[in-house]
């Protein structure tokens, strides 16, 4: 068993790694909770694969468990669904010495985590993450959040988990296009960091290799990101660094209405915003083809038809990374060199002119 520990100024929590481990459940969250009522929040996908494997375990070890479910999919992480979920916790007693587990993808991990944050102002969390997606990003560092019509995350909190506990076999039971998505996010964080982990995605040319390396992608992944929240847990620096591929590719997501997986579009995003710079000699050449090449060696899409869109520029101008009239860039000046770009809003559209730069 890996263990990260992510140590915060209020608060430290680990993230245990390894494979099997969603067998020792009950052990592990009974090494940070107190007996309690846990509500265990699941989609409808991955609830009648491990919802109750998952109770069960709980159960065993003392806990009193409610087990809710939300229809999966991106459309749910909405305040509507949040206050269904909240409406079922008060209806079942739940009170501020209880806890929430969110067993799922990244969709379940950001409501059910924003739920925990709000919930009589705040009960205890873990994150279980059971996606790539989540494995190796999203589940750690606090971020939570719902979507408000087709803007995502605008309503949301740092909150951070007691524990994260990761299981790449998890990821047997995956579609394929619901692995490969997360990949996205492991490329993004191998070019921003360089090193080991770049070597192991240089090795990585199918969605039977991403299954094979899931327990070191992970590792590596998430080791950087807990070093980067550390410094930066709630994004006034160093931590815009993990928006690599976001900023255009959360427009391309909102606009393709469910048609695009945020993996998917963070490979987009990330292809468009580094040829970008790359154009304008801030980038070395060649680096946008290094990693196009990573992404569609396992069927990443790396444009999209909707960066002709001039509806791109306003879902970019009302990102929430815009502050004070300015939006940070993030781009890479080689392969573990990322620098982070401050632009007027008023000249992002300029600055960008996306439509030049399609594959």
């Amino acid at each position: 068993m890996k263990i990260i520990k992510v140590d915060l100024p209020d608060r430290s929590y680990n993230v245990e790694i390894a494979r099997g481990i969603l067998g020792c459940t009950g052990q592990l969250v009974s090494s940070v909770w107190s007996k309690r009522k846990i509500a265990l929040v699941s989609d409808s996908n991955v609830a009648p694969l491990y919802q109750a494997q998952v109770a069960e375990a709980l159960e065993a070890v003392g806990f009193t468990v409610h087990e809710y479910q939300f229809p999966a999919g991106e459309e749910s992480k909405s305040v509507d669904v949040l206050a269904d979920l909240a409406r079922q916790m008060a209806a079942d007693s739940f009170n501020r010495d209880d806890g929430v587990i969110a067993l799922g993808g990244g969709v379940t991990g950001d409501l059910a985590g924003f739920l925990a944050a709000t919930y009589m102002r705040g009960i205890s969390l873990i994150q279980m993450p059971t996606s790539l997606v989540a494995q190796v990003d999203s589940s750690v560092g606090g971020k939570t959040a719902v979507d408000l019509d087709t803007t995502k995350n605008i309503i949301g909190s740092f909150y951070q988990p007691d524990l994260v506990i990761i299981d790449p076999d998890t990821l047997k039971t995956l579609k394929k296009r619901d692995l490969v998505e997360g990949y996205g996010e492991i490329v993004k964080v191998a070019a921003l960091s360089d090193g080991d982990l770049w070597n192991l995605v240089k090795s990585i040319n199918s969605p039977e290799d991403i299954l094979a390396n899931a327990e070191e992608l992970s590792i590596h992944s998430i080791q950087y990101k807990a070093d980067i929240v550390m410094g930066d847990e709630k994004e006034g620096g160093l931590r815009q660094l993990l928006n690599y591929g976001h900023t255009i590719g959360h427009a391309v997501e909102a606009l393709s209405d469910g048609g695009l997986r945020h993996g998917e579009a963070v490979s987009i995003g990330m292809i468009a915003m580094q040829q970008i710079f790359e154009d304008k000699g801030l980038a070395l050449t060649g680096i946008t083809q290094e990693l196009r090449e990573r992404l569609e060696a396992v069927g990443l899409p790396v444009t999209s038809d909707l960066l002709d869109s001039d509806q791109v520029f306003e879902k970019i101008k009302n990102d929430k990374k815009n502050r004070d009239g300015h939006l940070s860039l993030i781009y890479i000046h080689t392969i573990g060199g990322p620098v982070i770009k401050s632009i007027p809003s008023d000249q992002v559209k300029d600055f960008l002119a996306i439509k030049t730069v399609k594959a």
